[in-house]
């Protein structure tokens, strides 16, 4: 009697392989011609430090901080960011520059961080059912994070942000969909709508070529998992006009989905052209609940605007991208974080 069993082998390998050169081509950033700058003097950025104990973890993620020393308020806001594929926080951050926004405006800065044993490109696992299912995986580990902020450094529950970089975007929209009452305002920069993907190759094919809506439309896979929620909130959505990673349409279905969960009707909202691109705006009695901000000439990854000299210069990360607008700081105006008087 003879067993297959090499033969399927090897094409289950296969198949791994194939998948993992596929995630590799879809994440790789353009290449631009280098330009030759003046070396700058070194300054000791601030460090990320690590929690190993802050809850059951079943993602299996790591947790890193960065707490101001000085200006922090007797109960500060809390900032949660997500990398995107091929990220760390301490690139995220050093390109960004969230840990200096920390520093001067007195809030904690949470990193949740995947590991290359989770996902070989880094990525979070937005599209696995079992990483974003309420109180299950990945999502959990990273309400267990918060938890554990909130209670380390007493923050004010009513002023916990999130914001998310491609994958980490979808991850954040997965957040908002299991634990809207958690946050008081996310922003989902280039990522992708709840329920577009259920495994690594239709998450590919998403990302390439959007997906259309399911059965009852976009804000079904959200209301399916929050059905009882009549507050949301404040949602932002970000997108490179050129990005060709994350195709513009999944923009669209995030704005489809939101507005539909929200019951709030989309040719009741504001275009305005800027500078940077287009932005468009859905507002209520109580102020805005959504807003779209279309970047001109970006690609895939979130805008900083760099000043003088630096604009010449990469950013240090391929997915933190010069732009006319800098979306840390357009988000710190959005959510309402000053600096502190002290």
């Amino acid at each position: 009697m003879r067993f297959g069993f090499g033969k399927s082998l090897a094409r289950v390998l296969k198949s791994q392989k194939k998948f993992s050169r596929l995630i590799e081509k879809a994440l790789k950033a353009p290449r631009k011609k280098a330009k030759r700058a003046t070396p700058t003097p070194y300054i000791a950025k601030p460090a990320l430090v690590e929690t190993t104990a802050f809850g059951s973890n079943p993602g299996r993620l790591i947790m890193k901080t960065f707490v101001p020393t000085a200006r922090l308020p007797k109960s500060p806001a809390l900032v949660v960011v997500l990398h995107g594929c091929r990220q760390t926080p301490e690139s995220l951050d050093s390109a960004a520059g969230f840990s200096k926004l920390a520093k001067g405006y007195g809030f904690v800065l949470l990193y949740p961080e995947q590991r290359s044993a989770n996902n070989s490109q880094r990525c979070f696992n937005w599209f696995r059912p079992g990483a974003v299912a309420r109180d299950r995986g990945e999502v959990l580990s990273i309400k267990q994070m918060i938890e554990h902020a909130c209670e380390k450094h007493r923050i004010d529950r009513s002023s916990i942000f999130v914001a998310g970089l491609s994958a980490g975007g979808a991850m954040t929209a997965a957040l908002v969909a299991n634990y809207p009452s958690l946050f008081a305002g996310a922003a989902i920069i280039a990522g992708m709508p709840v329920g577009s993907a259920r495994d690594g190759m239709s998450a590919l094919r998403a990302m390439k070529s959007g997906t259309p809506p399911p059965p009852g439309g976009w804000g079904r896979p959200v209301t399916e998992i929050s059905s009882d929620v009549k507050a949301w909130p404040q949602i932002t959505i970000w997108q490179g006009m050129d990005d060709w990673t994350v195709n513009p349409l999944n923009a669209r279905a995030c704005i489809a989905q939101w507005l539909e969960a929200q019951g709030i009707d989309e040719s009741s909202g504001r275009a305005e052209e800027k500078p940077w691109g287009r932005l468009q705006s859905w507002r209520a009695g109580d102020g805005l609940k959504l807003a779209f901000y279309s970047v001109r000439n970006m690609g895939h990854g979130l805008p900083i605007k760099m000043r003088g000299a630096t604009k010449s210069r990469r950013s240090g990360d391929p997915y933190v991208i010069a732009a006319e607008i800098s979306a840390p700081a357009e988000l710190l105006r959005l959510w309402g974080l000053k600096r502190p008087i002290l």
